[in-house]
């Protein structure tokens, strides 16, 4: 027979059980609605071809998926979508690394450097890419208005396939610039000031005391910037439809942009649900390698 206490213990941790799946309800059904049931009705989608209601016409397993692996519209999209990330994770870490260096002095009127080189995370992705769209205006464009002062030919942003990309990247940074100098220079406030201090008696110069002390303890920050600016990348898709919608000549179709178009524009939900897939697990693949190669070199105090 079971002791009185031991009774007692075991509704005690029931209760407890009961109260901690409580709270944890509300989050669970969220998650449940919008995240797990959505990502097995694509599971199920990937697998059929659907007509323009969305109702499933025929199931038709994985030749989707053999489909898109067998065309080269897709190898082109996600070439496209890697270019996307080369030119906008890397520069923007490094941008955002160097305003967050420069503003971390003490200096007199810091503060609004930093307040004005935040702003862009209060932008939404909509307000930035029409103040972009207006900038890289081929005529009235203040881009091309500054080139002319200097007298360079005037350059068709967003219409020329050598220039659109590069473009779209352009704004990408400028609007993931507010977030990481916000984040690398809370990390940068994470260092004690008497590394500084030692390294200014030991006769070390600002950028030495930079590039070998300062920025091997910014690595945790560093990976996380990483990690995130190369997810949100994969992801980018309100400025790529609203400057150029995919064009010219496919030159910024980004994957996310083809499953838009192909489930919303061409009612293929079959088509557009295996190759989100595909960007699913292509961003866990190399999220986990990220994991696996680069946190060996990130240093936790």
């Amino acid at each position: 027979m079971p002791s009185h206490e031991s009774v007692l213990s075991k509704k005690k941790r029931w209760r407890e059980n009961a109260l901690a799946y409580f709270f944890l309800a509300p989050s669970l059904i969220i998650f449940a609605t919008f995240l797990f049931y959505p990502m097995l009705r694509s599971v199920y989608l990937s697998m059929t071809l659907t007509d323009p209601r969305g109702r499933v016409a025929e199931f038709v397993w994985f030749d989707n998926f053999v489909d898109l692996f067998q065309s080269g519209q897709f190898y082109s999209d996600l070439k496209v979508t890697l270019l996307f990330i080369l030119y906008t994770v890397p520069t923007s870490i490094i941008w955002a690394l160097l305003l967050a260096a420069i503003t971390h002095n003490k200096l007199k009127g810091m503060k609004i450097f930093q307040f004005v080189f935040s702003l862009p995370l209060v932008i939404s992705v909509g307000t930035g890419s029409i103040i972009w769209l207006l900038l890289f205006h081929p005529t009235a464009g203040m881009l091309n208005y500054f080139l002319s002062l200097v007298h360079i030919q005037a350059i068709p942003w967003l219409t020329d396939p050598a220039w659109a990309l590069i473009s779209v990247s352009l704004m990408t940074i400028w609007m993931n610039m507010g977030f990481l100098f916000i984040v690398l220079s809370s990390g940068m406030q994470g260092v004690p000031e008497e590394i500084y201090e030692s390294a200014k008696i030991d006769g070390s110069g600002p950028v030495r005391t930079f590039l070998q002390i300062v920025l091997p303890l910014l690595s945790p920050t560093l990976f996380f910037a990483l990690i995130v600016s190369v997810i949100g990348a994969f992801q980018a898709f309100g400025q790529i439809n609203i400057l150029t919608k995919g064009g010219p000549m496919d030159s910024t179709n980004v994957v996310v942009y083809s499953i838009y178009q192909e489930a919303f524009v061409n009612f293929r939900f079959g088509t557009g649900s295996a190759e989100a897939l595909i960007l699913f697990f292509i961003i866990l693949i190399l999220t986990v390698l990220q994991f696996t190669v680069l946190e060996k070199k990130v240093h936790y105090q």
